[in-house]
């Protein structure tokens, strides 16, 4: 008789147990959370709800929007103007002291905002290494300006970009450039054409992320450009001064400067924080 032997129904490995939650663990990450959201929950808590049109079209409150919104964007075209060609110098260039150069470039992340308006000071000051040149020759004075703030913005939210793109810079195919190479491109068509499209998730979240920093700026912005209203006189410097005398204004600055931050993390969020 033939042979009818019939296969050996298929192993079904039984689910793996998942871990529980570890005790010891839970506590603090719930008292982390609440030290995080707390803070948070207490200015949504103490706003003005019924009086915030009229706080939010008061003639202060306007200006210092303005102002931080015009110096933001100015401070982050500028940041685009140069710190796109220097983050493709860090990703596609090897020169001595590469390293030096990305650590140089990342200091503004770690350095106290005071400090860089007090280097800026001491550089484009009237009296500082470039400041005097710049007023004796061309008439420019940039202490205690809006381009002040400008500058003292694109000081601090440039690494920021930097690190974006020279990230999307290093997970960029090359081949679409070699490619671009070889069919008679040159080194300018094929960043601008090839180059620049392939990074463009990785530039547009630079710039917002750089915009956003800009926009929250305090320290440096007021020991190099003072707090003078309507001139340099940004949001954050606003609260600060609103603090002192009229605490519901210093609560609905700070509810736009919140609002502003949950707007830029969701639009943001698919780009950096990935979730199963």
């Amino acid at each position: 008789m033939p042979r009818t032997d019939t296969p050996a129904p298929p192993r079904v490995r039984p689910p793996r147990p998942r871990p529980g939650i570890p005790v010891g663990l839970l506590l603090p990450a719930a008292l982390g959370l609440v030290l995080l959201t707390l803070p948070l929950i207490g200015l949504l808590a103490r706003t003005p709800w019924a009086d915030l049109p009229r706080r939010l079209t008061e003639p202060g409150v306007l200006t210092a929007l303005r102002l931080s919104l015009l110096t933001a964007t100015l401070a982050t075209l500028f940041c685009l103007l140069l710190g796109v060609p220097l983050a493709w110098l860090l990703a596609r260039v090897r020169f001595p002291g590469r390293r030096l150069v990305r650590a140089l470039v990342t200091v503004p992340l770690v350095l106290p905002p005071v400090v860089g308006g007090v280097a800026l000071l001491l550089v484009f000051g009237r009296r500082g290494l470039l400041g005097g040149w710049l007023d004796a020759t061309f008439g420019i004075t940039l202490p205690f300006t809006t381009a002040g703030v400008v500058l003292a913005e694109a000081f601090v939210a440039m690494p920021f970009l930097v690190i974006a793109v020279e990230g999307a810079l290093r997970g960029a195919d090359q081949r679409y450039e070699e490619a671009a190479a070889t069919l008679g491109a040159g080194r300018w068509t094929t960043f601008t054409h090839v180059t620049v499209p392939l990074v463009a998730p990785g530039l547009a979240a630079g710039a917002v992320l750089c915009w956003a920093r800009a926009l929250g700026e305090f320290g440096a912005t007021i020991t190099f450009a003072g707090n003078y209203p309507g001139r340099t006189q940004t949001m954050p410097l606003a609260v600060y001064l609103a603090l002192e005398t009229d605490l519901e204004a210093a609560v609905v600055l700070s509810l736009i400067l919140l609002t502003v931050s949950v707007a830029i993390l969701a639009a943001l969020r698919d780009r950096w924080i990935t979730s199963p």
